[in-house]
């Protein structure tokens, strides 16, 4: 049984919006950052070098998307993700271009 037989409609148009998301380069780098780790808006804020309230818009859109998790420690939220199949995902990407990379630059030439 293939991908495509596993997999109703309803579902590839919602797999389809989370790679929508994902392919903004802000967003992207947002999901990154709290790749590993639980981390502030204004923790991202600051290491993205753009505002706080342009975080937290995009950090709604990626929340409703359950591409992120939010966890309240007193006044502040963090935000993590926290699905393994979306870490192990986006590291799996993230490696795949490293390496692809490294090819590049040991290439005769590169």
């Amino acid at each position: 049984m293939g991908v495509r037989d596993r997999i109703a409609e309803d579902q590839v148009v919602e797999l389809a919006e989370m790679f929508r998301l994902m392919s903004d380069p802000t967003r992207l780098r947002i999901i990154l950052a709290s790749l590993d780790a639980p981390v502030s808006v204004g923790d991202m804020a600051e290491g993205l070098k753009i505002s706080a309230s342009l975080v937290s818009h995009h950090l709604r859109l990626l929340r409703a998307a359950r591409l992120l998790q939010a966890e309240r420690r007193g006044r502040q939220v963090f935000y993590v993700v926290g699905d393994s199949h979306i870490r192990s995902m986006l590291t799996d990407m993230v490696d795949h271009v490293a390496e692809g990379d490294a090819e590049a630059e040991a290439a005769p030439g590169g």
